[in-house]
């Protein structure tokens, strides 16, 4: 199983800021800000450019809010 982290933290670990990262999905910073809080939102043709922009698989992306991350955080590490 593979380990999971935040979009967010996909994009903090590659170094870009949410208006870089925006523009290598080719979509407003804005959106890519919904996307951060709610990954569920994206739809699979930016699910596929995960690898080449932050060099991680989708699979290692945690596709829920992050009130869920949270808790899946939470859960993996005292459980």
């Amino acid at each position: 199983m593979t380990k999971k982290i935040s979009l967010e933290a996909a994009r903090v670990l590659m170094g870009l800021s949410q208006q870089e990262a925006a523009e290598k999905f080719n979509v407003h910073y804005q959106t890519l800000a919904k996307w951060e809080d709610n990954p569920k939102l994206m739809k699979y043709e930016y699910v596929e450019k995960i690898p080449s922009i932050y060099l991680v698989p989708p699979d290692a992306i945690f596709f829920g809010t992050k009130n869920e991350f949270s808790r899946y955080y939470q859960e993996k590490t005292t459980g």
